[in-house]
């Protein structure tokens, strides 16, 4: 039996000048939790200033945070559950 779908809605922040771009990603999960990861680009001084290729960098980099920190609070929770530990993968 199908359960009803459940929707995540991550909001990112943007915080740039002529050199760095870092980015916040926030989620709300549904039990009340907030999860909250960063990313950081840096231009390199002979790159053409491109504000939307910064915020891709970060902004991917403080996505791959955000899921790594949700790796690791499911098997915290997994761990508090079932009393064992669990091996999270590490990529």
């Amino acid at each position: 039996m199908m359960h009803p779908a459940v929707g995540w809605h991550v909001e990112m922040e943007f915080l740039e000048d002529d050199q760095q771009t870092r980015a916040v990603a926030l989620l709300r999960l549904p039990d009340g939790t907030e999860v909250r990861a960063h990313g950081h680009a840096t231009r390199y001084h002979t790159d053409s200033n491109q504000p939307r290729v910064g915020e891709e960098i970060a902004g991917a980099r403080a996505l791959n945070e955000l899921a790594m920190l949700l790796l690791t609070k499911a098997h915290e929770e997994i761990d508090e559950s079932s009393g064992r530990i669990s091996h999270p993968i590490h990529v």
